[in-house]
């Protein structure tokens, strides 16, 4: 395919600029570039085609399934597009009077509200952009704690060895020390090692429960008294929460602050590079501590306040607000009971492709799981060569997009897979049909699968390479 820049042609250009009507102004001397910036000079039909076949290219959830694990790729509902698209809420500036936008603040305060309810807490943020925003916000809110109550040697963050990549680089970006944890042969936390690890320099432990692997921790209310004991708190990251929605609350599991992906659990597609939400909510004793501004509400009246011991500001003004418009029109969409029958969905569907599979694959797990389940394939790899790489590159000969791979990193050969709760059953079937004829062929012809995908644009490359030495800008002739 020929890249823009290939396209272009001197003197062709897709759009007619209207005649000057104001005063020209230039830059003064130093601020303007030497030379006119080398831009594709192209005709609209041009433009129109180079983006159409783009757009065959690119594998979405209206294309078919995509099953990643904990990314919660799921099919989304185009109301909340629509909602989240209305002029009173794409047309209002973030300086306005509060006055002029009581409906927007509406919003936000009964989502967070809303919010609130679900997960157990008691107050909380919208302003961080996106999970890991979230963590490194709710990280905060456990250093504020402790830094308040002059507790300065609690340095240490218990991170068990399933965790999300992002929970260990959030805890030393907010100045921690990581202390992994191991896992127990179900999966969950191993809570002899738990005792071991925590001390008086405890500052916290971060879990996402179900886990990695879709399990739900069984001990997960010892885990959290032994940290509580310790005098440390508990951080709950929210990626897996649609596993759990409206059927337990990560406050009664023990946790201190949570944030949530309103960009994966609650409607809004986050494949792209966004737009993500990664509201952080927290009981009571920590509210103090949130980001300035919070919304109120104050005898129908809409505001915001500062909190009384406030981080600060942890992004400009209030975070992605249409994210959260899309959140609440899911959220009242779907209502208690839907949001119930949602998550049961996901788990439902999980187990029933799990089941399916178990008889072809090794599974990390032979219990059942939650949301998601991982498949482990270090057998498949010893009996005929053929590893998870080979699976995920040949499932894009059938039109699927792969699961995850190589996560959890304690599982060496995982493809991690999340059917999700939009997926019908005649969907897994044919999704889990692939798998199972990916597994025969690895018996039958291990080279055919050592080379795929053979209908993509490109087949196998370097994957060394390519991560080393990839090829990022181009390089004009003349």
């Amino acid at each position: 395919m020929k890249l823009l820049f290939e396209r272009s042609r001197k003197g062709r250009s897709a759009v007619i600029v209207p005649p000057l009507d104001v005063n020209e102004y230039r830059l003064p001397d130093g601020l303007a570039r030497e030379k006119t910036p080398r831009l594709p000079e192209i005709s609209e039909v041009d433009l129109s085609r180079h983006y159409t076949e783009l757009m065959k290219q690119v594998h979405g959830v209206n294309d078919g399934a995509y099953p990643l694990g904990s990314c919660t790729m799921k099919y989304n509902p185009k109301v909340d597009e629509e909602t989240a698209a209305l002029a009173l809420f794409t047309d209002i500036h973030p300086l306005q009077d509060l006055s002029t936008v009581q409906g927007s603040l509406e919003v936000m305060y009964r989502t967070k509200r809303l919010l609130c309810e679900l997960t157990g807490m008691e107050d909380m943020t919208l302003q961080p952009a996106a999970g890991a925003h979230g963590e490194y916000t709710g990280l905060l809110l456990i250093r504020k704690y402790h830094l308040d109550r002059n507790d300065l040697k609690r340095k240490n963050i218990i991170v068990p060895d399933s965790a999300h990549g992002t929970n260990p680089a959030s805890a030393s970006m907010a100045g921690f020390r990581v202390i992994n944890v191991k896992s127990n042969e179900e999966g969950g936390i191993d809570l002899d090692e738990l005792k071991k690890a925590v001390n008086d320099e405890t500052a916290g432990l971060m879990l996402t429960n179900p886990n990695t692997l879709g399990i739900f921790d069984r001990n997960i209310l010892e885990v959290t008294k032994i940290i509580h004991e310790a005098g440390g708190l508990c951080y709950y990251d929210g990626a897996n929460m649609n596993a759990i929605v409206g059927r337990i609350k990560p406050g009664d599991m023990g946790f201190d602050c949570i944030h949530l992906n309103l960009h994966k659990t609650f409607a809004t597609p986050h494949g792209g590079g966004g737009p993500g939400s990664g509201p952080v909510g927290c009981k009571g004793f920590l509210a103090g501590y949130l980001p300035k501004p919070i919304v109120t509400e104050i005898d129908g009246v809409y505001g915001f306040e500062t909190p009384e011991k406030t981080m600060g500001q942890v992004r400009s003004f209030y975070g992605n607000f249409l994210v959260v418009v899309k959140a609440l029109t899911y959220i009242m969409s779907l209502g208690r009971e839907g949001l119930l029958e949602a998550s049961s969905v996901a788990v439902l569907n999980a187990n029933y492709m799990m089941h399916r599979l178990k008889e072809y694959y090794g599974m990390a797990s032979g219990k059942i799981c939650m949301h998601e389940f991982v498949m482990d394939l270090d057998e498949l790899k010893k009996e005929t060569g053929v590893n998870a790489m080979d699976i995920a590159k040949a499932s894009l000969d059938f039109g699927v997009h792969p699961p995850t791979m190589y996560f959890p990193l304690i599982v060496h050969e995982a493809l991690m897979v999340e059917p999700t709760e939009t997926e019908s059953r005649e969907s897994l079937d044919a999704l889990t049909d692939i798998f199972v004829k990916l597994a025969e062929k690895a018996h039958e012809d291990p080279e055919y699968l050592h080379n795929a995908p053979y209908t993509t644009m490109i087949g196998r490359p370097d994957e060394a390479r390519a991560a080393r030495t990839p090829v990022i800008r181009y390089d004009f002739e003349d």
